[in-house]
């Protein structure tokens, strides 16, 4: 009797190996549970495969038994005295069983199948079997005295676990011996098996640990009612603090719902003000929430009158589809308020069983009354769902595909929005890189003119869209230190041609290993240390390109959004650069020392006057000033929110920190955080306007001059938003 598990799809074993190793080091190595004190001294290249081996092992007592790492790791005996066993697990209890596990790591995915070490293994079997521990190493002998302690019981199960880190299936003579082992153990009843656990297996493993945990809730409703077909469904009221007990998971909570929260917005502060103010009212001006959930359990307190006493539900794998702002908003104000607690809070809850297509038009469907960018159903994309997971395994990122008030830290992941600008601008055709110059609304239309097929269809690898977002932001990065030593046309291409610059870059440099794996980023180094000079011999060869194909007087911003005059532009730069004329480029619109910089209208006008940016739209404090961001640090990094904040159309107070939900001018706000955070060297004065970000990289004073066109030629006043 046997169980092999290595037939799980064919992923190149490369990838899952690459991967693998990641994970074991991450979960076992690094963390340091496994017992390597025997290692020490020892060259690297005999340590490292046996802690790779050894974690393996412990892996496989995960995935047999279902134990934590911690309790894995302790299973593990690989070492001097091991008896050909490399772990030993025992699952006592009602339904005892023993796994006895050996693991052969390969770096390149073909670890041997040898019958040599089967003998080995169920050799170490018989000395537990015969109570002979004085072999074994010392924490083997405590693991093969507890293991003949629980065999002693009566017949218990006893299964051989081999991993082997490779993709094909063992050969028939490793299976045989196998089988011819357990025959010496089983002749008096089947006690012994077998169970062969191949890369493809192990891989899935990790990525099962990646992946987020299904949520289960309790919601206890009343009054409720019920309807039974085609899905069955409940709908009724929950008190508001049992509500706000769901936000203890987190992002998960939310995993179907094509947005996350979205933060502290004006309206999330009227629904916190009637929960605080009136709670009584709160179910009258609600919506309520919408849950999905993969199956139920019912606690009914009366037999023949269930409607008059409360329906306790437990939701598995659940999910808020409909409903994120009211969740977060209420638990702010519970949290805020006691009286909020007894606030009602209208509930839906639809059980879709394995029913992915409905759950997904439910979703769909649920939030169509409300304001939904087309982005935000992206997010039902299983290649975006694909391409976290494999953000996550490969490089150990986070990749936001949801709108959320907390995307990543640029140094531990990015967004969608961010990748997709990143992928637009790296495509050889630059027609992506101008379409998207006027708005990103363009990145997510499908079908056969849209971008959004063309980037990520084939799904792009993790290598390819990391490298990419990191060159694009060092091109931002570049040009935001450019920016202030140009004038005119010139800096108005620093504000429009971001991207159309930044395709340039890309067609500049060697890309040929861009999306190859590359754990330790090396193109991505070496890639980034070029784009800066780059952009400086770029920047005055497009500009001159564009005076000498549109004349002087052509709309810089028109032509960098403009398909056919990018294509026109990019091919003569590119041309210039084959004849090695790319530096000789005449650099007329460079500013000359002492002269003055041009000034510019009030950004928060502009973006209010063009309805630029939606209420509510995420904003994130830059990193574009370090001394401010190494003053901020330590204050940032004791909650989250304090970098965050959201836009409201008020022209004297249009941002509303998420720290506390109150509004503030861009410049007032900073200035209030400098002093919160106790910044005795902190300046002045400030520019707010250059310190807020959007989603889209660019800063509120930065999107406002790409906006207006005019300003190429305007010598209107300029003042900050104070």
């Amino acid at each position: 009797m046997s169980a092999t598990n290595g037939s799980h799809g064919r992923a190149d074993v490369t990838i899952q190996v690459r991967q693998v190793e990641k994970a074991l080091r991450t979960v076992y190595v690094d963390a340091g549970l496994l017992d390597a004190s025997d290692l020490e001294g020892k060259p690297a290249e005999y340590r490292e495969p046996r802690l790779l081996s050894r974690a393996l092992a412990a892996q496989a007592v995960r995935i047999v038994t279902g134990f934590s790492p911690t309790e894995a790791a302790l299973t593990v005996i690989d070492g001097l005295g091991d008896q050909g066993i490399d772990a030993i697990a025992i699952v006592d209890g009602p339904d005892p069983h023993v796994y006895v596990v050996q693991a052969k790591w390969s770096k390149d995915g073909k670890a041997n199948s040898e019958r040599t070490a089967v003998m080995e293994l169920i050799a170490g079997l018989r000395l537990i079997d015969d109570e002979d521990f004085a072999p074994f190493n010392p924490r083997g002998r405590q693991l093969a005295e507890l293991a003949k302690n629980v065999m002693a019981k009566g017949p218990v199960p006893i299964t051989q676990v081999v991993v082997l880190m490779r993709a094909d299936d063992v050969t028939e003579g490793f299976r045989h011996a196998l089988i011819t082992g357990e025959k010496e153990f089983n002749r008096y009843g089947e006690v012994l098996d077998h169970r062969i656990i191949l890369a493809a297996e192990v891989w899935e493993s990790v990525r099962k640990d990646l992946a987020p945990r299904p949520v289960e809730l309790t919601a206890d409703l009343f009054p409720w009612f019920a309807i039974l077909a085609p899905y069955e469904s409940y709908q009724g009221v929950v008190e508001a603090e049992q509500v706000a007990d769901w936000v203890k998971h987190g992002s998960d909570l939310f995993n179907l719902n094509i947005r996350n929260p979205l933060g502290r917005t004006a309206i999330n502060n009227e629904l916190i003000d009637t929960l605080t103010v009136e709670p009584a009212h709160f179910w009258y001006f609600n919506n309520g929430v919408t849950i999905l959930c993969e199956s139920v359990e019912k606690t009914q307190q009366s037999m023949r009158t269930p409607h008059t006493r409360p329906l306790g539900l437990t939701l598995h794998n659940a999910s808020v589809v409909n409903g994120a702002q009211t969740v977060r908003s209420v638990a702010e104000a519970v949290a805020a308020e006691g009286t909020a607690a007894s606030a009602q809070v209208g509930v839906r809850i639809i059980v879709t069983g394995k029913a992915e297509v409905f759950a997904r038009q439910t979703t769909q469907a649920t939030n169509r009354q409300n304001r939904v960018e087309a982005r935000d159903f992206i997010a039902l994309d299983s290649i975006q769902a694909a391409i976290s997971e494999e953000m996550r395994a490969e490089l150990g990122l986070e990749y936001s595909v949801r709108r959320s008030e907390l995307e990543p830290h640029p140094d531990t992941g990015c967004s969608v929005v961010e990748a997709a600008c990143a992928l637009a601008c790296a495509h050889p055709d630059s027609q992506y890189a101008a379409r998207i110059a006027t708005t990103l609304d363009v990145l997510w239309e499908r079908g056969s003119q849209g971008i959004y097929d063309s980037l990520f269809r084939p799904q792009p690898s993790a290598y390819l869209l990391w490298n990419a977002v990191q060159v694009l932001r060092e091109v931002r990065r570049s040009l935001h230190e450019l920016r202030t030593r140009y004038e005119g046309r010139g800096a108005a291409l620093t504000e429009h041609g971001a991207y159309l610059l930044a395709h340039l870059v890309f067609q500049r440099l060697d890309t040929e290993s861009i999306d190859e794996p590359d754990p330790k980023l090396e193109w991505a180094a070496q890639a980034v240390g070029e784009t800066s000079q780059l952009i400086s011999e770029l920047l005055p060869s497009v500009a001159a390109a564009i005076d000498v194909l549109y004349t002087e007087r052509s709309q810089i911003r028109a032509v960098c959004s403009d398909v056919s005059r990018c294509r026109e532009v990019v091919a003569r730069v590119l041309d210039t650069a084959v004849e090695g004329n790319l530096a000789a480029a005449p650099d007329k619109y460079r500013r000359t020392p002492g002269q003055r910089k041009r000034r510019r209208p009030n950004a928060v006008s502009v973006l209010i006057d063009k309805g630029v940016l939606a209420e509510g739209e995420a904003l994130t404090l830059t990193k574009a000033f370090p001394l401010e961001n190494e003053a901020l640090r330590d204050w940032l990094a004791e909650d989250p929110k304090r970098a965050r904040a959201t836009w409201v159309p008020h022209r004297a107070k249009p941002i509303l920190w998420a720290a506390d939900g109150k509004q503030y001018s861009p410049s007032g706000l900073i200035s209030h955080m400098w002093k919160l955070a106790q910044w005795k060297q902190r300046p002045v004065a400030n520019q707010g306007t250059a310190r807020w970000e959007t989603r889209s990289g660019e800063t509120l004073a930065e999107l406002a001059w790409r906006i207006l066109g005019e300003l190429e030629v305007s010598d209107e006043s300029v003042e900050d938003a104070s």
